[in-house]
């Protein structure tokens, strides 16, 4: 099977600008809570929300990887393997967008940009859209829950397996 080259070219380059917009967020919170050493480790503090930034953007390049591999793998013939790194850069990126979940509010600019960039774009599953939206609508940080009991006992009313 011969895969869409002009698609990954858009859907790399869509990635690639997200994940730019995400490193140059970290940057500036790596920056901004350089000197916190408070140990907290609620939802939204700062370690939180330098470890949200993170993943998220680990999450992107990683998808943005996988798809580099189809194109690459496309062009060379090896089909394959080509669709098996699409079947991987289509999986629902670990980390994305929950590692908002962890970090202050308001997310910072680049960081919506690049939740929206995703959203758009169309490639993983509806489900990823929905998360996007719902990690921009919260008002605060929701991860780690302040009641595990509470957060286990919704979990499992909602029928999610973990």
């Amino acid at each position: 099977m011969t895969l869409d080259l002009p698609e990954l070219v858009r859907v790399g380059g869509v990635l690639e600008e997200a994940h730019a917009l995400l490193e140059a967020e970290r940057e500036r919170l790596e920056a901004l809570y350089k000197g916190d050493r408070t140990g907290d480790v609620s939802a939204g503090s700062p370690s939180q929300t330098l470890h949200g930034i993170r993943d998220m953007a680990g999450a992107v390049a990683q998808a943005r990887q996988q798809v580099a591999l189809a194109a690459g793998y496309s062009v060379l013939g090896l089909d394959r393997r080509a669709d098996h790194a699409l079947k991987m850069a289509r999986m629902d990126p670990v980390s994305f967008p929950s590692g908002a979940d962890r970090m202050v509010r308001p997310l910072g600019e680049a960081t919506v940009r690049a939740l929206e960039l995703v959203r758009d774009l169309g490639f993983f599953r509806a489900e990823v859209a929905v998360a996007v939206d719902v990690a921009l609508a919260a008002p605060q940080a929701t991860y780690p829950p302040a009641d595990w009991d509470a957060w286990m006992r919704e979990r499992r009313f909602r029928g999610e397996r973990f």
